[in-house]
């Protein structure tokens, strides 16, 4: 069995880089929650969807039953920009970004199988005034699935 190996940083500039990522709260994030917002949506942030699910969805609408995830294109391996090849640590990267793919695609799955809907916005789709098209595209899932279950 292979074992996992956490990877060694390039310099103690990038350690320090590294150590202060961001894993919520990110400037697209932000954006997209801003927007949300503005449309008169209110969500719960950074909660798992399920009950013992031990993966925090970035928006929740928890009536509509809908997890939104705002994914950096780097760490969940964009088709557009997250193709790159890894000069430093190229034995770690490919494949820490192809298990986070993994595991998206298995999130995806056991919420749709309890009745979630998922929504996937890349990174990239957040920037230059895209978060209103994001957030708009948020709106009409919500408020189709709270409209379905009136019914």
């Amino acid at each position: 069995m292979e074992r996992w190996r956490r990877p060694f940083a390039s310099s103690e500039a990038v350690r320090r880089r590294m150590s202060v990522q961001k894993r919520e709260g990110t400037a697209p994030e932000m954006a997209l929650r801003r927007e949300l917002f503005a449309l008169g949506l209110r969500y719960r942030l950074n909660r798992p969807p399920l009950p013992g699910l031990r993966r925090q969805a970035d928006i929740v609408f928890g009536p509509a039953r809908t997890a939104v995830f705002v994914d950096g294109c780097f760490w969940h391996g964009c088709p557009e920009h997250g193709q790159r090849r890894h000069d430093v640590n190229g034995w770690y990267w490919p494949a820490k970004i192809d298990r986070n793919r993994r595991r998206d695609r298995e999130t995806d799955q056991l919420l749709a199988l309890a009745g979630w809907q998922v929504v996937r916005i890349w990174e990239h789709e957040l920037a230059g005034g895209g978060a209103e098209a994001a957030a708009l595209r948020v709106q009409a899932v919500v408020v189709g699935r709270l409209r379905g279950r009136q019914r």
